[in-house]
């Protein structure tokens, strides 16, 4: 590997994604692994210990959220690259790695070549998004915050629709198994639901959820 070779840290808690994408570097060519995290604390440690050129970072991990990951690590140093690689091609999740300072977003079914250059892009100070999110961007930036439709502009935007629904009636008081009435789901999929907003919001418990919640005018 040359000294010029692009220096990446992987963050995703899927092992074997990480794995396969830093075969795919290695086969590539151009970029080195420097590190790999599967959650954000551990990401934002090895940034900090790497001085990585880029980080690929998925959204939806245990702790830390992806979004909240990306906002720190570009607050500590604005010109690193953040490049977003998720399953997540909705608004909401959109906007808000943009606005916590991403430089690229593209989803996990984009490999090959594609990601490399994706990675290079970023490393020289580009944006790189797909051609759905672009247009998206696009909008938002000539027309205003309302042109990226109602998700953008609502509170968590690192939550989903089904999770900011299930939240909005926790604000409410409903238990678990309300909320699962309501929505027509089986209360196991409630608590999971419930664990990733606890996760993504940093918070212990739905008595803490409940009161983020609220504060941000969700519930009755």
């Amino acid at each position: 590997m040359t000294g010029d070779a692009i220096r990446v840290v992987l963050v995703d808690d899927h092992p074997m994604l990480r794995h396969g994408l830093r075969s795919l570097l290695e086969e590539l060519g151009g970029a080195v692994v420097v590190g790999e995290a599967g959650d954000g604390e551990t990401a934002l440690s090895l940034a900090r210990e790497t001085e990585p050129d880029v980080v690929v970072m998925d959204l939806a991990m245990p702790g830390i959220s992806g979004i909240e990951a990306t906002r720190r690590l570009v607050d500590e140093r604005p010109g690193l690259g953040v490049l977003v690689l998720t399953m997540s091609d909705d608004d909401a999740s959109v906007f808000a790695a943009l606005r916590a300072g991403a430089r690229g977003y593209v989803l996990k079914g984009q490999v090959g070549t594609e990601f490399l250059d994706a990675v290079r892009a970023v490393a020289r100070g580009e944006a790189v998004y797909g051609p759905g999110v672009a247009g998206r961007i696009r909008q938002f930036l000539i027309a205003g915050p309302d042109a990226a439709g109602p998700a953008a502009s609502q509170p968590f935007p690192e939550l989903t629709d089904r999770e900011r629904e299930v939240l909005d009636l926790l604000a409410d008081g409903c238990t678990n198994a309300q909320i699962a009435s309501r929505l027509f789901l089986s209360p196991k999929t409630v608590k999971n639901h419930l664990t990733n907003v606890f996760a993504k919001l940093q918070v212990a418990d739905r008595a803490q959820a409940a009161v983020r919640a609220r504060q941000a005018g969700m519930g009755s």
